[in-house]
């Protein structure tokens, strides 16, 4: 999502080679160019889709601010790799936000490297997450 992803109306190859489209979309087939409406929609459908399933994987109530950080993270590892993590795990095992947002520094790699974008992008998160940002 922006600014972190970047728009981009034709799709391209990101670090690690998946197709990549408009705000960070992989998801589904490509097509050779978008509008910045047919993008505007996408991201809207995907951030929805993004917090309605990690609703279902949240069981503990979080912050409306925790769920921004929680949720730009999920966008984009997407809600499988969340559910699974250890960030969430510590949500449902009632660990205070000060425990768990640290969980969102880790994750900043991608093919193996540590990666300076994502790096920023987490620690932003990170700072949203613990109420330093609104």
């Amino acid at each position: 999502m922006q600014p972190w992803e970047g728009r981009e109306l034709k799709p391209y190859r990101d670090i690690v080679g998946v197709w990549t489209w408009c705000d960070g979309e992989t998801q589904g087939l490509h097509k050779a160019q978008y509008t910045n409406a047919e993008c505007d929609a996408l991201t809207r459908n995907s951030a929805a889709r993004t917090l309605s399933s990690l609703s279902t994987c949240i069981k503990r109530p979080i912050a409306q601010h925790e769920w921004v950080a929680v949720g730009s993270w999920a966008y984009n590892v997407g809600t499988q790799a969340a559910c699974r993590s250890t960030l969430v795990r510590q949500i449902n095992e009632g660990a205070p936000g000060s425990v768990w947002c640290r969980q969102l520094l880790k994750w900043d790699y991608a093919g193996g490297k540590r990666i300076w974008g994502l790096t920023r992008r987490r620690e932003a998160e990170y700072q949203m997450c613990i109420g330093a940002v609104e």
